[in-house]
């Protein structure tokens, strides 16, 4: 590549914290309790959509019988039970964001609402390791929209084009890509990247213990 990097940016779910199994669990048992109707490619398709987005996607497209706003209040408060029981870290992912922290600031370009956000931080003990945190709750539009990732860059103060992104999903991916970032890929074994994903990462690893300081300077 020869680009130079700045910083790194990290997505939690999937990538920090092992969510998305968490988020599919209780959004489709949501579904169920509330009149709608889950569908095969449910959790992909929810898999990098803001807390709007997916609450008006469960809303108005799969039958439940809330609003947006309450299924967005119910379902949030559900995370945010089990993030105080547990959260689920993935294996070494908080050891590998201090070791690059080291080297980088870092940044977070979450999919979570800001107070999930917040709960994995403090629980995994890494809100001080983020130079810069946001949610697309607080942005126009969720992955693959590049809106998180841009303001993300410009609160670290940092041109996209010179930060390394560390992505699981696919709509991640791509959401990275259209930033102008390079993307290293860690996909989730339960949700592989679609092809057109796969193709634009510079790089897809094993495991988040791969993402050496090697890899993110490319």
């Amino acid at each position: 590549m020869g680009a130079v990097t700045d910083a790194v940016i990290f997505d939690l779910d999937g990538v920090i914290v092992d969510s998305e199994p968490v988020w599919e669990e209780v959004r489709r048992a949501y579904v169920a309790a509330h009149g709608g109707t889950w569908r095969p490619d449910t959790q992909r398709r929810l898999m990098g959509m803001s807390t709007g987005e997916w609450s008006r996607h469960l809303s108005d497209d799969l039958g439940v019988d809330r609003t947006a706003e309450q299924v967005a209040a119910e379902v949030v408060e559900e995370m945010t039970r089990r993030y105080a029981e547990r959260v689920p870290l993935i294996d070494g992912a908080d050891d590998v964001a201090r070791r690059l922290a080291g080297r980088w600031p870092l940044g977070l370009a979450s999919s979570s609402p800001t107070r999930l956000i917040a709960a994995a931080l403090a629980a995994t003990g890494l809100t001080d390791t983020f130079g810069a945190t946001l949610s697309t709750e607080e942005t126009a539009h969720g992955k693959p929209a590049p809106d998180v990732y841009l303001a993300v860059a410009a609160r670290l103060g940092v041109e996209p084009a010179r930060c390394v992104a560390v992505e699981d999903s696919s709509n991640g991916v791509r959401s990275a890509a259209a930033a102008g970032m390079r993307v290293v890929a860690v996909p989730h074994g339960a949700y592989p990247l679609d092809p057109d994903a796969e193709r634009l990462a510079a790089v897809v690893l094993p495991s988040i213990g791969a993402l050496t300081p090697e890899v993110v300077a490319g």
